[in-house]
């Protein structure tokens, strides 16, 4: 079996601007195996908040190249993260090349296409207004905020969309003052879902506070494993696989939090159709799909996923599965 590694960077349309800073790229890591004259791809983004760098995560992929490398030795060498992600999506790619099957036969699903959110990045209520009315008709806006100034910013979003549903994602940067000052307005505006308002080390103050809009966990969900609990203080999971460490523990992580009685997103990270192939076989009948990624890219990969304005068709297998 031989497995490489190598750095792709795709140049987005206009600046993605999130609480935690900006980006005018989207920096990939596409892993590609090779096996008895077939090969398999994935791609993954490497990401800062969980410590990874493009140089880590390559380091992580070439010290794991072994003989007849399996999904499941994968899962014992790698711990969740991106490394581990695009090579576990690389070897889904290449059984199913292997075998000639498509992964919707593997997988059981049938949906042909799924309605994405389309994120509305961070700035100003006046760019965020103009933003939102392009996306008029865009019936799923994800809105990143980031703390101060964020209910100028929902209020100028509803007025430029006051069709389309709401979810929202703090990314970490609220309070719980801003939350109780906030939460009244965000009820009035119709938002669906707040996703991640508090960082990690504070969120347990939601199992405590009133929670009449949906709370979604995200950076305080990675895998199976962490989601034990969270329903004391979550409503609903985001499932990515670079933050589950690829398709298999994905697959495992959607249904230990369905178990618990969680809803599910997935979401992606920005990246190009390729990374976001296999979350569209994982978002089947999940409540909100989150795979906008390649719609923020000057040029995505050939072939890649066609969008319909947010409606996301099946990949075709020549991209993946």
């Amino acid at each position: 079996m031989k497995i490489s590694a190598t750095h792709e960077s795709w140049p987005l349309a206009g600046e993605f601007r999130i609480s935690r800073g900006a980006k005018t790229a989207a920096d990939v890591v596409v892993v590609q195996v090779e096996q008895d004259g077939v090969a398999g791809r994935g791609e993954c983004v490497p990401y800062a908040r969980y410590g990874e760098t493009i140089e880590s995560v390559l380091k992580q992929i070439h010290g794991s190249s072994a003989q007849r490398l399996t999904r499941d030795k994968l899962k014992h060498r790698l711990s969740p993260g991106a490394a581990r992600n695009a090579m576990d999506c690389a070897l889904w790619d290449l059984e199913c090349k292997a075998q000639g099957r498509d992964i919707s036969d593997v997988l059981g699903t049938t949906s042909d296409s799924l309605l994405s959110a389309y994120t509305l990045s961070l700035d100003e209520p006046k760019a965020m207004h103009a933003a939102a009315q392009q996306q008029s008709e865009t019936p799923l806006l994800k809105i990143k905020l980031g703390g101060r100034g964020d209910l100028e910013r929902l209020r100028a979003v509803r007025a430029g969309a006051p069709l389309s549903r709401l979810v929202l994602d703090a990314n970490e940067a609220w309070s719980v003052a801003d939350n109780e000052a906030l939460l009244p307005e965000l009820v009035a505006l119709n938002v669906e879902v707040i996703e991640q308002p508090f960082p990690v080390g504070n969120d347990r103050a939601l199992a405590h506070l009133d929670r009449p809009i949906t709370i979604c966990a995200d950076e305080s969900c990675h895998d199976a494993k962490s989601i034990a609990g969270l329903e004391e203080r979550y409503d609903m999971v985001n499932v990515k696989l670079d933050k589950t460490g690829g398709l298999s523990e994905a697959i495992e992580t959607r249904q230990a939090a369905e178990d618990r009685g969680l809803k599910v997103m997935v979401g992606c990270m920005v990246g190009t159709s390729l990374g976001m192939a296999p979350a569209f076989f994982l978002a089947q009948n999940v409540d909100v799909v989150d795979l906008d990624g390649p719609l923020w890219l000057k040029q995505d990969r050939e072939p890649g996923i066609y969008y319909k304005g947010t409606e996301m068709h099946k990949p075709d297998s020549k991209l993946w599965g």
